[in-house]
This record gives C-alpha cells, structure tokens and sequence, in this order.
C-alpha cells in the first residue's frame, strides 16, 4: 500500500482572503452539491479526491465549489468549453480588490458602483460570479462566441444573487479586444482578462498532454483535457504576447474610461516586452500582481493612465 502523504493544512500561495486556502473537504462539498458523491474516491494514498483527468468530474467539482462558497446553485456549461480552476481565478480578483483600494485610503471599494470590464467572459461567467458575490461588483463581459455569451447570461438570470449583475456585449470581430467594448460615456474600474495563452493548435495539443503526464495519466494520440476549451479559448496567432500587445494598444483610446486596465500574463518571458509597450503608450502608473498556488507561479499585469493624485480623486467622487 503506498505511503500515505501530509499535506499543509492550507494550500501556499493563495491570497490570504482566498476561501480555498484550506484542502477540499469533500463531505461538505457533496452535502452543498449531492452530484459530487458519484465522483469521489479514496486516491492511491488513501484521501478522498476526484480524477482531474476527468472533464466531467472537474465541472461537477466546479459546481461544487461554487455552491458551497458562493451559493451559486445553478452553473453548467456547454460541451467542451473551458472550465477554469476557480482558486486561481478568484485570487486574480482579490489582487484587483487590494490594488483599488489603494486609491481609497486602504478600503476595498465594495458594490455594485465598482463596475469591471471582462474581456473573454467565456460561457463559464468565472470573474463576474466571484467579483460580484465576494465584493458586490457589477460587470460588462465581451465575447465573440455566440453561445458562451448566452451560456454566462443563462448563469446570472438562474441565480437570484446574481441577478443584473453582469451585462454581455459581443465582439463581432476577433481583433476587436477592448475596441468597441464600451461607450465613450461609460467609466469602469478595471479590465480584467484570461488571454489565450498558445500560438496554434498544435501548441494548444502539447500543452494539454503535458498536462495530463503531470497527473501520471497515459498520454494518447487525442488526449482528453480535463480543462477543455475550446480553439478560441485556448490559442490564438501570436499567442499570449500578441494578443496582450493588442489589447495594450487599444487601451490608449479609452484612457479616460477605465481606471485600470489588466490581464494575466502566464509565460514570465513575455514581461519584458509588455512592460516596454506599457511605458510606450504612456502609462503613468504600472503594477505586478504575482500569484501562486502550490508550484503554479503566474502574475497579473495591470497599468494606468490616471496620475495617483487623479487616482484618489475617482475614488472620492465614484466610491464613497
């Protein structure tokens, strides 16, 4: 029988107001979402777990953390799109929540004046679901595809916490980023965005069988992802480094509008550049918002065309 392992009681690296710091506790999770039960099993050292390898078991856990965390009772998604790991994701907004508050005297700005800017909401609705259940804040999210922006619109009007909380836009063109996404009249606090993060199908293919060696699952010739997502949603020409030098470069015409503009940036080779093209356009303020779950290191980029004297004086006329 193989050795049984200890594991820290909470997970490192997680931003301290994270509610998944502590290790799954999967009664309570099937107790908040009974669909769970037919996933859990006793791993080969003896804890209860689910097969990551496995898409079916990974949305149903998905479902059930957001019941039990978020009482977010009604969340599915169509086949095959992306379901993303909701740890990392919520730390990406507690992040934001901390950099805002810096303009507001140390307080994190709550409610549903606090409006953000999803680019890709994708049919999963992940950002806006956390963003307004942990802090109250309202969202616009763009999306190209048709049915994930009916997917993430069918999420909030089935679930009565969520209710208005989120408007979708669709982008008619791909090279559309933040082009468009908004009205001239209207302000928001930040952009928040899960850029595509392969160049190309192939690349996008290796990654996902990389990803299933390193959970010690045999490697076939059409792997099945346990993430999924669709092409889309995972690569695009250029890969991550294009796609953020795009959306760098439309965030100049609308420097006004938001306060902050960010995105994930998952390849740490890419910064140099990003940082550069930043300082280029005329950004007066500039952060790095590094994260960590386990031995997954990823950061957040985010800059400002707002002084922070220009700053503070939003807070002071849009927050209190």
């Amino acid at each position: 029988m193989p050795h049984k392992k200890t594991f820290p009681a909470a997970k490192s690296g997680l931003h301290p107001r994270n509610l998944h710091r502590e290790r799954y506790d999967f009664p309570a999770l099937i107790a908040s979402h009974p669909a769970l039960q037919a996933f859990v099993r006793p791993n080969p050292h003896g804890d209860l777990s689910v097969d990551f390898a496995d898409p079916a078991a990974v949305k149903t856990l998905n479902a059930a953390l957001l019941a039990h965390f978020y009482a977010i009772r009604e969340w599915d998604l169509p086949p095959g799109y992306l379901c993303p790991p909701i740890p990392g994701r919520a730390d990406y907004l507690h992040n934001l929540a901390d950099l805002l508050a810096t303009s507001n005297r140390g307080t994190i700005p709550r409610g549903e004046k606090v409006r953000g800017l999803d680019i890709g909401c994708g049919a999963n609705a992940i950002y806006p679901m956390l963003g307004h259940t942990l802090y109250g804040w309202s969202f616009v999210g763009t999306e190209i595809d048709q049915t994930a922006l009916l997917n993430a619109e069918k999420i909030f009007a089935d679930n009565a916490n969520l209710a208005g909380a989120l408007e979708m836009r669709q982008q008619t063109h791909p090279d559309d980023i933040l082009a468009g996404a908004i009205n001239s009249n209207e302000y928001f606090e930040f952009t928040l965005c899960n850029p595509p993060f392969h160049a190309s199908a192939e690349e996008a293919a290796a990654g996902s069988q990389r990803k299933l060696r390193n959970i010690g699952k045999e490697v076939t010739e059409k792997p099945l992802l346990n993430f999924e997502g669709l092409g889309h949603e995972l690569w695009c020409d250029g890969g991550e480094r294009e796609f953020i030098r795009q959306m760098i470069s439309q965030s100049r015409p609308l420097a006004d509008n938001i306060l902050w503009f960010s995105t994930l940036v998952s390849k740490q080779d890419n910064l140099p550049q990003i940082y550069a093209q930043i300082e280029r356009i005329g950004a007066r303020n500039m952060r790095t918002l590094d994260m960590a779950q386990g031995q997954k290191i990823s950061r957040a980029v985010a800059w400002s065309f707002y002084s922070t004297a220009d700053m503070e004086r939003w807070a002071r006329s849009r927050w209190r």
